[in-house]
């Protein structure tokens, strides 16, 4: 599958602004909201209160169901992946009824999108559990994601790039911000949560110069090199594929060492490299979200990972068993990545689709502070 792009296969008008936020209500609502991530490798939802510019989580849930193994053989979801996720989504449900939650928005990404009986997927879903999960576009997969990253931009940052690397797909956004005023930076990517594409403002803009979804994430990486037996072999095949699948993504035939230029991260992928290099033996979000790594530091930790071999990897604590299978086509993806852009620093972010679509609900009912994110 070739990779998604806006329509035009270009950059996007540069003439585009965004548009004024919906007019807000009081802030502090004591509603809660939630949002669920069905993606190929992984079930996550968070429940979260509005307070002041962000939220508070007060109650969460995680799972690795594989809905997509079998996926790029079949073009199908299997039996077992769709009972294994149909079990989670009871627990989701669950927690949901407890809550008492009324405002949610609930997702399915890549495996759904891809597999000819996602749609009916879906039926089966709303009529065993009573959820209704949307099958997203990757658009929108891929604003989610940086309207989550919105509070991790430097000020000074003037140019930036989004980097999502999920079980099925990679997004990449690049964003053009050096026209918005340092104090204002944040809240113009914030307001992407409509649109990439929007109507003329007097509101400073960041403008997007061009997204891109590639249908390439750890679970299909991997899938796609599977029979090549040498581990090193392997992860260079991954790496370099990856690559090619970039080359009409506009930034990557222009890029030119820049000044406040910023690379932000969110995967599982670039989180557990940034717990490696910490040398953290239980995860600690507060010390991983934020987090700047250099090109020097990640190469470190990826080496470290290859030296290990399969086993060792499954037995590093800092990797855990579910993701061992994986780390290795994530770290190919972030190799070519850090390999093809004007910096040497990464800013590692432990957020992703789950806040993106927080902060969407959030801002569209007008329950957010202004401020700084």
């Amino acid at each position: 599958m070739a990779p998604q792009r806006p329509k035009g296969a270009g950059a996007l008008d540069k003439g585009t602004r965004p548009a004024l936020s919906p007019a807000p209500v009081t802030p502090g609502s004591t509603e809660l909201y939630a949002a669920l991530d069905l993606g190929t490798n992984s079930c996550r939802m968070l429940i979260a209160q509005p307070k002041g510019s962000g939220f508070h989580v007060v109650d969460s849930f995680s799972k690795s169901v594989q809905l997509g193994a079998g996926l790029e053989k079949t073009g199908r979801l299997s039996r077992g992946s769709m009972s294994r996720t149909i079990q989670a989504l009871r627990i989701c449900q669950q927690k949901l009824r407890r809550n008492k939650v009324r405002h949610m928005r609930l997702v399915a990404t890549e495996a759904c999108r891809r597999a000819l009986n996602g749609a009916d997927f879906m039926k089966r879903i709303q009529r065993e559990t009573g959820l209704r999960l949307d099958i997203i576009k990757p658009e929108e997969e891929a604003r989610l994601a940086v309207i989550s990253c919105a509070p991790l931009v430097n000020r000074k940052t003037e140019n930036l790039l989004v980097v999502d690397i999920g079980g099925g797909s990679t997004e990449l956004v690049w964003i053009d911000i050096s026209k918005v005023p340092r104090r204002d930076r944040a809240q113009s990517i914030m307001r992407l949560h409509t649109g990439f594409q929007q109507a003329a403002s007097d509101i400073p803009a960041a403008r997007v110069v061009d997204w891109i979804s590639v249908p390439l994430g750890v679970a299909t990486l991997r899938d796609q090199f599977s029979d090549v037996e040498d581990d090193a072999a392997r992860f260079a095949l991954m790496s370099w594929f990856f690559e090619e699948n970039l080359t009409d993504f506009t930034p990557y035939q222009s890029a030119q060492p820049q000044e406040n230029f910023q690379i932000v991260g969110t995967s599982g992928t670039v989180t557990t490299v940034a717990a490696s290099h910490l040398g953290l033996k239980r995860y600690d979000r507060t010390k991983v979200d934020g987090l700047r790594m250099t090109s020097d530091q990640i190469d470190r930790v990826i080496h470290s990972y290859l030296a290990m071999g399969p086993g060792g990897r499954r037995a590093d604590p800092r990797i855990g068993q579910d993701r061992s299978a994986l780390i290795m086509s994530g770290a190919a993806i972030l190799q070519a990545l850090m390999r093809c852009w004007p910096t040497d620093r990464m800013s590692v972010a432990d957020r992703g689709l789950r806040e993106g679509l927080l902060y969407a609900q959030m801002s569209a009912d007008g329950v957010l502070e202004d401020g700084t994110y």
